[in-house]
Order: C-alpha cells, then sequence, then structure tokens
C-alpha cells in the first residue's frame, strides 16, 4: 500500500487524515496563528532598529518651562534661571 492507498477505486494521497492532518480547521488556524508569532515580533523589531531616536529632553524640558511660564506658574526671574540651567 504505502502512501497512496487505493479506495474504491479512489486514491487517498496522505493517508487517512488528508491534507490538514486530522485537525481540518483548527489546523489551518494553528498554522496562521505560528506565522503570525513569526512576523510580527521580526517586524517590530525590524521597526525598533531603523526608527528615529527620540528628541533632545533639552528641548522638551524648555517646551514644558515656556508652558508653565505661559499659565503664569513661574515668575520671569524663574523662567530665565531655568532656562540658563536648560542651556548649559
Amino acid at each position: 500500500m504505502g502512501i497512496d492507498q487505493e479506495t474504491d477505486g479512489t486514491t487517498q494521497m496522505m493517508g487517512a487524515y488528508g491534507l490538514m492532518g486530522g485537525f481540518g480547521g483548527l489546523g489551518m488556524l494553528l498554522g496562521v496563528l505560528v506565522w503570525l508569532a513569526v512576523i510580527v515580533p521580526l517586524v517590530w523589531g525590524i521597526g525598533s532598529v531603523f526608527a528615529r531616536p527620540n528628541s533632545d529632553p533639552r528641548e522638551e524640558a524648555l517646551d514644558i518651562l515656556k508652558r508653565r511660564f505661559a499659565a503664569g506658574e513661574i515668575t520671569s526671574a524663574e523662567f530665565e534661571t531655568a532656562r540658563g540651567a536648560l542651556a548649559a
């Protein structure tokens, strides 16, 4: 008999289990999930490697300082002192 089995004049190529190994639609779903488990981290990793670095933290701090000065949370003297510290 071997791999090809004849049953009532028809040939079964994959034995009694068919193409999906007896799992049916579950086997197909499992295959898709395995491929997603491989592809998604790969794409994420490549994106992380080639991502642009974050902006300069001093610029962000200066933006926060300007916002606080505009809101009246700090005085102009405090603003100038803090801006001088950030520039150094």
